[in-house]
């Protein structure tokens, strides 16, 4: 009974990896439009919001490091490329570049321990050594932080609390975080999505530049870049795009004290020239911009977390899926209620996306998921977690029970003949045959 046993767990592990790979290489779905077919890209995503989503957004297309195309719409105020919107998490990557820059500057070492630099709050006492907790795990959300944020952030007209309050008790988590920022796990054993360490990078650029965190990255990397539209802080409400939930309905505009982590205000425009300055480098341009070095953006998109064996995060920056030369890179946003931001980017290409909403939940990530296998050919294992898992559970069960079917009947077959073979030796007939 062992053998049928044995062939049954390999032809599942078979199966198993054929489905993960076909999931991977998109054998379970088309391409939205053919190759290099902006404006086919365009009419499917704007198709998407007019099913989705009874909000806003802005959509923008590069094409070897120049805007090449957009899409603007909304149910309330008109939006264009210079409407600012709040873009969640998004803003962590912005964030990433301001520690680069004290990392470039040599104010910041990326391997020390990041208490080394923060004198106004300190991580709890943990059964963990605090002193793995360094700023390049922060960064790639490998630190040992177990928080799980999420920030929900607070009313208009409630008092923000300080950063130190914010990281010593965190009051406006959302419901699915723990929102205790502790060291909860070995620092380096995994990959573990942390605002938490986000608000920790927050104050040590405050602590590292003697400055508010607004100004360091107004003078630091907004101002080089050209991105006037872009704040932490106080946005034009007469430039704000109407806020949505995703029932149409009018929703509150939270403000954050995390706002390394969760609130930038930026324009599609202002996002377009960060993307750009990322592209293939021109003689009177080179990437980066004088902002960073292309050894830092290299040093950025180098994979430093890893899930279900796969690279998924650089420094600061999501690894979307595997390109040619290296990964399609970016990061998304999600706000409360139904704030959904993506900018995405293969550095090598200057290929890009920029999909900014108020009204769905869903709709940006959806639209930059189709966008990476629309330009690699690979799914993104985050699309294959959040939109393809119950098609590939489907697959894999369908197979599962198929290959659980046939082992079982074979099996039984071969010791039927079995049966009859011995029977038939000592000269005796099959009882059923008679």
């Amino acid at each position: 009974m062992r053998r049928p046993v044995l062939i049954a767990l390999t032809l599942l592990a078979l199966w198993t990896v054929l489905v993960g790979l076909g999931a991977r290489n998109g054998w379970m779905r088309q391409q939205v439009a053919s190759d290099g077919d902006s404006p086919g890209f365009l009419q499917w995503a704007s198709g998407r919001y007019e099913d989705e989503s009874k909000g806003n957004i802005a959509i923008l297309l590069l094409s070897e490091g120049r805007p090449a195309a957009d899409f603007f719409a909304s149910h309330g105020r008109e939006v264009d490329e210079h409407t600012i919107f709040q873009v969640a998490s998004l803003s962590k990557w912005l964030t990433a570049w301001g520690v680069m820059k004290l990392a470039e500057q040599g104010r910041v070492d990326l391997d020390a321990p990041v208490s080394r630099y923060l004198s106004r709050w300190r991580l709890p006492a943990s059964e963990y050594d605090l002193d793995k907790v360094t700023v390049r795990r922060l960064l790639a959300h490998n630190s040992g932080l177990t928080d799980g944020l999420g920030f929900r952030g607070f009313e208009p007209g409630q008092a923000l609390p300080s950063l130190e309050q914010e990281l010593t008790k965190t009051t406006d988590v959302l419901p699915s975080a723990d929102g205790e920022i502790r060291v909860g796990a070995e620092p380096g054993s995994g990959w573990r999505y942390s605002g938490g360490g986000y608000l920790i990078l927050q104050l040590m650029i405050e602590e590292v530049s003697q400055e508010s965190f607004e100004a360091f990255m107004r003078r630091e990397i907004f101002e080089p870049l050209g991105m006037a539209d872009s704040t932490f802080v106080d946005p034009d409400p007469s430039r704000l795009a109407d806020i949505f939930d995703a029932d149409g309905s009018a929703a509150t505009h939270y403000r954050f004290a995390a706002t390394g982590a969760a609130s930038l205000y930026t324009s599609a425009a202002d996002l377009s020239l960060f993307l750009q300055s990322q592209a293939p480098g021109r003689p009177n341009a080179p990437s980066g911009r004088g902002v960073l070095t292309p050894e830092t953006l290299r040093r950025m998109a180098t994979p430093q977390a890893y899930l279900l064996g796969l690279p998924i995060w650089g420094l600061g920056e999501s690894l979307y899926a595997p390109t040619r030369e290296g990964f399609v890179i970016g990061h998304d946003g999600q706000n409360y209620p139904a704030i959904n931001t993506t900018a995405r980017l293969d550095p090598a290409t200057g290929n890009g996306v920029i999909v900014l909403t108020t009204g769905s939940s869903t709709l940006a990530r959806e639209i930059g998921g189709e966008w990476t296998f629309w330009q690699t050919g690979k799914v993104g294992l985050d699309t294959l977690i959040l939109f393809d898992a119950r098609k590939i559970l489907f697959v894999w069960l369908t197979g599962a029970i198929a290959i659980v079917v046939l082992t079982t009947s074979a099996a039984i077959m071969r010791r039927r003949r079995a049966q009859i073979a011995g029977l038939e030796g000592r000269g005796l007939r099959d009882p059923e045959a008679v």
